[in-house]
């Protein structure tokens, strides 16, 4: 039986979701080792990869489990007590044709700072951005909607089959003294979403123009390469 799972997890305690040789502290081999300790030997698959220090509140994953675990409560239990800053939210049975990655039909992506410096309670979930003008970043956003070729937009040494994507949504909101930069998106390139948002914070803040972004944008030029701080970044949703 193939189940799918809803999690979250506080990426600052791990070097980022993707499987590694030269080190244990992902995501993935987290959840695998407990899924092993409750005799599930299959690998998961998941939505996307995350960077190290980048959170999840809705990262969806799916793998293979054996009959006998047919009461999903209790697996969520039993995977919740064997794991530390990752937290099973959901499962549910799917069907053997569906993988988390590829029948996904939108991402979406939330990015929160702060203008006051964060507090020592907050710094590894919160970025900080000083004193910025809210117009000149809603038009920064509203530039990346619609369907590009985000190779100027992608962390060098990445290889893809395309760097096309399309953003349907990508929107500013605050509240009570915290901003939010949300992006929703058929799907997103490595580290693709920490370099828009660095580039519409420095638009917002007067270091760069709207026409820079539109030439790094239209490739015609490449003006930043510089990658928002992880800790702000959080995969919010999967849509299907």
């Amino acid at each position: 039986m193939r189940i799918k799972a809803t999690i979250a997890y506080d990426g600052s305690y791990f070097k980022g979701f993707q499987k590694q040789k030269t080190t244990k502290q992902t995501i993935t081999s987290e959840i695998e080792s407990a899924l092993r300790s409750v005799g599930i030997d299959d690998n998961i698959r998941g939505s996307g990869r995350t960077d190290a220090g980048v959170h999840a509140t809705g990262q969806v994953i799916d793998f293979e489990a054996p009959e006998f675990w047919s009461d999903l409560k209790k697996l969520k239990i039993a995977l919740n007590r064997k794991l530390k800053h990752i937290s099973f939210k959901h499962l549910c049975f799917v069907d053997k044709n569906f993988h988390s990655r590829f029948s996904a039909k939108k991402r979406v992506y939330r990015y929160v700072f702060k203008t006051s410096q964060p507090s020592v309670f907050e710094q590894n979930y919160i970025s900080y951005f000083p004193n910025f003008d809210v117009k000149r970043l809603q038009l920064a956003l509203k530039a990346f909607e619609g369907e590009h070729d985000f190779s100027n937009f992608i962390k060098r040494g990445s290889i893809t089959h395309t760097n096309v994507r399309e953003i349907y949504k990508a929107y500013y909101r605050d509240y009570k003294g915290y901003h939010f930069i949300y992006f929703e998106a058929n799907g997103f390139l490595r580290s693709q979403v920490r370099m828009m948002v660095a580039f519409a914070m420095q638009v917002a803040m007067g270091e760069k123009s709207l026409l820079e972004l539109e030439e790094q944008l239209s490739l015609q030029k490449r003006h930043s390469t510089k990658l928002a701080p992880p800790e702000g970044l959080y995969l919010a949703r999967i849509i299907y």
